[in-house]
C-alpha cells in the first residue's frame, strides 16, 4: 500500500472490532445478569411479550394470595361453628335427659336449665367472637341482605309468602341487585286419609261407637280409643291433641246441619313425599266409613322454577344452584300448596366476597353467605328458635315442652352443620381447586416467560469465548493496519 492519506484496512478492522466487542459485551451483560433481554433493542417483540407474562404471573400470584386468604377465613369461621356444634349436642342431651321427668328431682332440672342458659349465652359470645382481624364471622355480618319479600297479591294485605330465605351465594354486579322470581308451577300436596259418617248434631258429627284408632305420621304413631256416643267432633279434638307426637292433624268437614253426611280428613302436617299419613280402625272397621281396615297415603313434592330454573324441591323447601345463584327456601303453606304462585325480591348485595382470579371482575369473584349463628337466630319458624328454651321463656325446661325443645335443637344442629358443610364444600371444591390451578398457571406462565427472557448460559458462553477470540484477533488486525502505512517511507530513501 502506497497511500497514507486514507487507511481502508484499518476502517475494516475497526468495523470488525466494534461488532466483535459489542458482541462481547452482550454475552457478559446477559451472563452477568441471566436474561436474554435486558431491553428493548434485545428483542422488541420478545419484550412485550415477556412484560405480558409477567403482568399474568403477577395477577396469578396475587390471586393465589387471595385464595389462600379466603380459605384462611373460612377456617376461622369453621372453628366456631365446630364449637358452637358441640354445645349444640350438650344442649340435645340436656334436654332428653330432663325429659326423664320421673327420674330427676326440681334441683337437677334447674341445674339442667342453669346448663342450658350457659351454653345460650356461649353461642351468642362465639358468634359474635369469631373474628378474622376485625371483621365478625359468624353475627351476620357475611349474610346477603334482601328487600321485597313481603308480596302484596292484589287483596289489599301483604302476605309473607316466603318463610325462609338463605342466600348460599350470589353474583352481584357493582351497584347493582339480583332479583329473584319463584315461582310455584305445581303445589307440593300433604297426605291425607278420609273417613266419611252420617248423622248426628249440626256442627259435630254423629256419635260413633266404641272403636280405637292407630294413628301413624311422620313423627311417630299413637293409639287412641273412644267410647261410644263419642261424637266425631271428639274424635277430631283428641286427634289434634296428639298432632305433635305424630304429625297428624284432622278436620271435621260437611257436618253443618243435623244429620247431615260428614267426612275426617286426617292429614300430614308436612308436605312433599316424605309426609305420610296412615289410619288403622282396629274396632268395629265401619264405624268411620273407611275404605278398608287401614288408609295410608304419602304426599307429593311439586315443581318450582326460581329464575327460570327448576328448584330442587323437598316439601315446601325449594333449592337452586347454578354459578350466579344458590339459595334455599322455605315457601309459606299458603303459597306453596297452591298452584300457579308467584313471588319475587331482590337480593341487595352483602356475603363473603372473594376475588381468587387473575382477572378482576363479575367472573372472578365467589361468595358465600354466612348467616347469623346466635341463639335468637337458630331454628325456624315453623318448631320455634334456640333462645326460647332460656329461663322463663315459651320452652324452657319447666314447661315440660320436651318434645318442641329437641326438634329446636335438632333444627339447631342440622343448620350448624349444613353452614359447616357449606363451608367445607366451598373450601375444598372452590378455593382449594383454584389454588391447585392457579399454581399449575403459574408454573407454566414462569416457564414461558423464562424461555422468551432468560439467558441459555450454554449459549452465551460460547458466545462470549466466541466474542473473545474475535476481539483479540481484530485487535492484532488492528494493529497492523495500522502499522502498514509506515512501509511508505521505505520510498522516501
Amino acid at each position: 500500500m502506497t497511500r497514507i492519506n486514507t487507511n481502508v484496512e484499518s476502517l475494516i478492522a475497526r468495523r470488525a472490532l466494534g461488532i466483535n466487542n459489542a458482541t462481547l459485551n452482550q454475552a457478559l451483560s446477559r451472563l452477568s445478569t441471566g436474561l436474554r433481554i435486558n431491553s428493548g433493542k434485545d428483542d422488541p417483540a420478545g419484550l412485550i411479550a415477556s412484560e405480558t407474562l409477567r403482568s399474568n404471573m403477577r395477577a396469578i400470584s396475587t390471586a393465589i394470595d387471595n385464595a389462600v386468604r379466603a380459605d384462611t377465613i373460612v377456617s376461622v369461621a369453621e372453628g366456631g361453628l365446630q364449637e358452637i356444634s358441640a354445645l349444640l349436642l350438650d344442649l340435645e342431651s340436656l334436654v332428653d335427659q330432663s325429659a326423664n321427668e320421673a327420674g330427676l328431682t326440681d334441683a337437677e332440672v334447674k341445674a339442667n336449665q342453669s346448663q342450658i342458659d350457659s351454653i345460650l349465652q356461649s353461642i351468642n359470645r362465639i358468634a359474635d367472637s369469631a373474628a378474622f382481624g376485625d371483621v365478625k364471622l359468624l353475627n351476620g355480618n357475611f349474610e346477603f341482605t334482601t328487600s321485597g319479600i313481603n308480596i302484596d297479591t292484589g287483596t289489599g294485605t301483604a302476605v309473607d309468602h316466603l318463610d325462609r330465605v338463605q342466600i348460599n351465594a350470589a353474583k352481584i354486579p357493582n351497584g347493582a341487585t339480583r332479583q329473584v322470581t319463584v315461582n310455584v308451577v305445581q303445589a307440593s300436596q300433604f297426605a291425607y286419609v278420609s273417613a266419611v259418617g252420617t248423622g248426628g248434631a249440626a256442627g259435630t258429627g254423629a256419635a260413633v261407637s266404641a272403636t280405637t284408632l292407630q294413628v301413624t305420621g311422620n313423627y311417630g304413631s299413637d293409639l287412641l280409643s273412644f267410647a261410644s256416643g263419642t261424637t266425631a267432633q271428639d274424635v277430631v279434638t283428641a286427634i289434634n291433641s296428639s298432632s305433635q307426637l305424630t304429625g297428624v292433624s284432622a278436620v271435621l268437614s260437611g257436618a253443618g246441619t243435623a244429620g247431615s253426611p260428614y267426612a275426617i280428613i286426617f292429614s300430614s302436617t308436612t308436605f312433599g313425599s316424605d309426609a305420610f299419613v296412615s289410619v288403622d280402625v282396629l274396632d268395629n272397621p265401619a264405624t268411620l266409613s273407611l275404605a278398608s281396615g287401614e288408609q295410608q297415603d304419602y304426599g307429593e313434592d311439586g315443581v318450582v322454577t326460581i329464575n327460570g330454573a327448576n328448584a330442587i324441591v323437598q316439601g315446601l323447601d325449594a333449592s337452586v344452584r347454578s354459578g350466579g345463584l344458590s339459595l334455599d327456601l322455605t315457601l309459606s303453606r299458603a303459597f306453596g300448596s297452591v298452584d300457579g304462585g308467584t313471588s319475587t325480591f331482590d337480593i341487595l348485595g352483602g356475603g363473603a366476597v372473594f376475588s381468587i382470579s387473575p382477572t378482576v371482575g363479575l367472573a372472578g369473584l365467589e361468595s358465600i353467605g354466612i348467616g347469623e349463628i346466635t341463639a335468637a337466630q337458630l331454628g325456624n319458624n315453623a318448631v320455634g328458635f334456640l333462645a326460647s328454651l332460656g329461663s322463663g321463656l315459651a320452652n324452657d325446661l319447666s314447661t315440660g315442652n320436651f318434645v318442641t325443645a329437641q326438634r329446636i335443637v335438632r333444627s339447631a344442629i342440622d343448620e350448624v352443620a349444613s353452614l359447616r358443610g357449606r363451608l367445607g364444600s366451598f373450601q375444598k371444591d372452590t378455593v382449594q381447586t383454584t389454588i391447585n390451578a392457579l399454581r399449575v398457571a403459574f408454573e407454566n406462565v414462569t416457564a414461558a416467560e423464562s424461555a422468551i427472557r432468560d439467558a441459555d448460559f450454554a449459549v452465551e458462553t460460547s458466545n462470549l469465548t466466541r466474542a473473545q477470540i474475535l476481539v483479540n484477533s481484530s485487535t492484532t488486525v488492528l494493529q497492523i493496519a495500522n502499522a502498514t502505512p509506515q512501509n511508505a517511507l521505505a520510498l522516501l530513501g
